[in-house]
């Protein structure tokens, strides 16, 4: 199908997972409004159908005065990617209230906040897509990060009840959950391990390459091809879905 003149709307999408969506969803012809926290980032990546919006998703007025502004600009959403987040571990005897709160803030009220917004616009029209970057976090226990993983269930559970909200109608809701993506947030992650653990950062590095079960990083681009078939003609009967991507059974 052609995403001509189809707006796309994607939170976090100056780099990694969602910059990968964003290029390909233009590349299709779509209509892509971008976000993140530092506009510099998203004037880097813009062009070419890429439209970047500084945003913070934790923010509920700037949030919902982008998307009014987004759908000025270029029309209804009719493509949300809430894919927005921090990843962070901590044991929970060291998780104290404001880590707990920024992380639920960022990953699942963002989310929250980026569909509910979109589907104003969307609701008005007679197809559309939703779909959250979850994590495999989101379907089993991560050790060492119960608030990361808890976020991330929250996200699955939205996208679950508003699947049954809206059966039969033109719109579906899915998620993605990548398990360890070759992004900014591994090398950032390689760091943390390696501090908390006395580890090199070769085999803080490891740690998250064999937690994958084909035993390598996960490329954004492999995570753009999922949410470009759930986006794709011939997906219509694929809702409520949590798609793992993680090279085997978790």
């Amino acid at each position: 199908m052609t995403l001509q003149d189809k707006h796309a709307f994607i939170t976090g999408g100056g780099t990694g997972i969602g910059l990968a969506i964003a290029q390909d969803l233009a590349a299709k012809g779509a209509r892509v409004t971008i976000t993140g926290r530092r506009q510099e980032v998203l004037d880097a990546v813009s062009g070419n159908g890429i439209t970047g919006m500084a945003m913070d998703v934790r923010d509920e007025g700037q949030l919902v005065d982008t998307i009014a502004r987004a759908v000025e600009a270029s029309g209804p959403v009719q493509i949300c990617i809430a894919n927005a987040g921090v990843a962070e571990g901590r044991s929970l005897h060291k998780t104290d209230l404001d880590f707990w709160r920024d992380m639920m803030a960022t990953n699942l009220d963002g989310a929250f906040l980026t569909i509910r917004e979109s589907l104003k616009s969307m609701r008005q029209t007679d197809w559309g897509r939703v779909i959250a970057v979850s994590s495999i976090a989101g379907l089993r226990g991560l050790p060492g990060a119960a608030c990361y993983s808890a976020s991330k269930h929250g996200m699955i559970g939205l996208i679950r009840s508003l699947s049954e909200d809206y059966m039969g109608q033109p719109f579906t809701f899915n998620a993605l959950c990548p398990g360890y993506v070759d992004t900014d947030i591994i090398a950032r992650n390689t760091r943390a391990i390696s501090q908390r653990a006395g580890l090199s950062e070769d085999k803080a590095r490891d740690v998250m390459v064999n937690a994958n079960r084909h035993k390598r990083l996960i490329g954004p681009s492999e995570v753009a091809a999922a949410a470009a078939w759930l986006i794709a003609e011939g997906s219509e009967s694929v809702n409520g879905q949590s798609i793992e991507i993680a090279g085997g059974q978790m």
